[in-house]
């Protein structure tokens, strides 16, 4: 048997190229239906695409028109299973070792001095945006840097995941809020209502030279 027969669907879906962010689900966890509560009214072939997640040989055999969207199927379902999963304490820790090898990337904020994130989804919903990633230091979001990661559905993270691993871990989570850039001209910084003022400024100027034009015709 050659060793691409001997993978198991979970093991080759996330070894693909742009599912990095994925971990492993532990099988127990997927054959446990209580985990599963409610999936099979969001994903179609649901039954199909449980199956070959799990590796299990249908007996109904799939005509070929259906195979492809058996896969997708099963790609959202282990999407929404991969979102309750890495809630859970095993989850949690898997994840863990992902940002810890900065495998989701580093925030591009210079002042947070390449800071480890998290993948997190802006809704529980599939389809309403896809994955952004958390910076625990400057407590914001931003888009991931490869374009790889740009497609992938938010809800398979959802928006609870990364303030879960700190309430478990709080002990890892970085000091905040970091330093602040601060706009200054020739060393001296500017008001925070300085462009608003200048603003405004430059308007009544307009205004009056408006009035003064038409007040010569």
């Amino acid at each position: 048997m050659s060793s691409s027969e001997e993978m198991s669907w979970i093991n080759w879906f996330c070894s693909l190229r742009g599912n990095e962010f994925f971990c492993e689900v532990d099988e127990q966890y997927i054959q446990d239906k209580f985990n599963l509560t409610g999936l099979s009214d969001l994903v179609p072939h649901y039954r199909h695409a449980l199956d070959m997640i799990l590796d299990f040989e249908h007996e109904d055999e799939l005509p070929d028109e259906q195979v492809q969207d058996v896969e997708q199927a099963a790609e959202q379902l282990y999407g929404f299973i991969h979102a309750r999963f890495i809630l859970t304490n095993r989850g949690i820790s898997r994840m863990l070792d992902k940002y810890h090898n900065a495998e989701f990337g580093v925030c591009p904020r210079v002042y947070c001095d390449a800071q480890q994130c998290l993948p997190i989804g802006t809704h529980d919903q599939a389809g309403a945006s896809t994955v952004k990633l958390y910076c625990p230091r400057c407590d914001d979001i931003y888009t991931p840097r490869a374009s790889r990661h740009q497609h992938i559905d938010g809800a398979y993270f959802g928006t609870t995941f990364p303030h879960m691993l700190f309430a478990v871990h709080p002990e890892i989570r970085p000091p905040g809020p970091p330093d602040k850039y601060v706009p200054a001209i020739y060393g001296f910084k500017l008001h925070h209502t300085a462009y608003a003022e200048q603003k405004a400024r430059r308007e009544l100027e307009r205004e009056r030279e408006r009035l003064l034009q038409s007040s010569r015709k």
